[in-house]
């Protein structure tokens, strides 16, 4: 099991996404995503996600509001991932170089239009409800499969 965070930066109508260009052997290649990563050995989800937007975007990021939690059975190498989702929309600090790939602040009714995971298209919506969610997104050879969600 991996347990990991994901990013939504959002200010004025658009959201910070990674364009995951960088490493041709990344799972994410190609794709574009929010911001964050692995937790660490004692990291909470918390400071997981305040870690790993600093380290992919330089920015420091206040007041991550957790959205949901999203799981992906066998996603990479038969391996369960357990992603806790947020969103931020108070942070400081400039843009700076990012080892993952490209960002750049996409308006958000672009973002649809972008090369997403089949799922984001349909958890990203979530993101706008008050309602936390828990969501299972199943994926075979890079296509998803089936989806559930419950919202509590």
């Amino acid at each position: 099991m991996q347990l990991a965070t994901l990013c939504y930066i959002r200010n004025h109508g658009r959201t910070l996404m990674l364009h995951r260009n960088a490493r041709p052997d990344d799972i994410h290649a190609g794709k574009w995503n929010g911001l964050g990563g692995k937790l660490d050995p004692g990291e909470s989800p918390e400071e997981c996600v305040t870690r790993e937007v600093r380290e992919e975007s330089g920015l420091d990021i206040s007041d991550p509001e957790l959205k949901g939690i999203l799981t992906f059975p066998g996603f990479n190498k038969d391996v369960d991932w357990y992603v806790f989702v947020y969103t931020v929309h108070t942070f400081h600090g400039a843009i700076g170089e990012c080892p993952e790939g490209c960002l750049e602040w996409v308006d958000d009714a672009r973002i649809p239009s972008l090369n997403l995971w089949e799922g984001d298209r349909i958890f990203l919506k979530w993101l706008e409800g008050d309602r936390f969610f828990s969501g299972k997104f199943t994926y075979d050879d890079g296509r998803l499969v089936d989806h559930s969600v419950v919202f509590h």
